[in-house]
């Protein structure tokens, strides 16, 4: 659902916005939390450059599959190629950044190199690493931990203390540097500037 579909290679999608750096708390599902400084550039300059139809509801994302490279794909936990989801308004929204760095360097293998996504509000599994394709759908794209375990991991997947996971309580968190746990706030902290796009929405029904 793009009207101009194409392909960018790296050197381009560095010069699609000015890059720049994004001091972000990220909120793991299993209960932890730290502080990134990621460097990067809105993913709404992305979508732009491709012009969304009207019929573009959601924006779907892909990772690369290298099995060999990366063992952890060879796990039958998750269906690979991993693969997540925003509704358009969450892709388009300014803190939403595809990022290319982090803590002034460029972006390691490991945490999700050449270019990974970041919704800051969102539990970091949402995050998806190295991604190879985006595509603007009209229907709600599956996602990887939705498929594997729909009943723990939501397609939302919004940071909510009210709503825990399963195995884990949502209530609290570990920041990594610190000994006691702090409180979860909603949205992770970012509910001024995110609350009002589910407005209206029961949120334990869309977990």
């Amino acid at each position: 659902e793009a009207q101009q579909p194409r392909t960018f290679d790296l050197d381009e999608l560095m010069k699609l916005a000015p890059l720049e750096e994004r001091i972000y708390r990220m909120r793991c599902v299993e209960g932890w939390s730290m502080v990134i400084p990621w460097v990067g550039f809105p993913l709404a300059s992305l979508l732009q450059k491709v012009g969304p139809t009207s019929r573009a509801r959601y924006v779907s994302f892909e990772t690369v599959q290298r099995p060999a490279e990366m063992p952890g794909q060879r796990s039958r936990v998750l269906q690979w190629p991993y693969r997540e989801g925003l509704r358009i308004d969450e892709a388009m929204h300014p803190l939403t950044i595809l990022a290319v760095g982090l803590y002034g360097e460029v972006l390691p293998n490991q945490n999700g190199a050449p270019l990974r996504l970041v919704v800051p509000w969102k539990y970091g599994f949402k995050s998806i690493k190295s991604i190879v394709r985006i595509q603007l759908t009209e229907k709600q794209p599956d996602t990887s931990w939705n498929l594997s375990a729909p009943s723990e991991y939501g397609f939302y997947s919004n940071v909510n203390p009210a709503v825990d996971h399963p195995r884990w309580s949502q209530a609290r968190e570990r920041r990594i540097g610190e000994f006691l746990k702090r409180d979860t706030l909603p949205f992770n902290g970012y509910a001024e500037q995110v609350a009002g796009l589910y407005r209206g929405m029961d949120l334990r029904k869309h977990f």
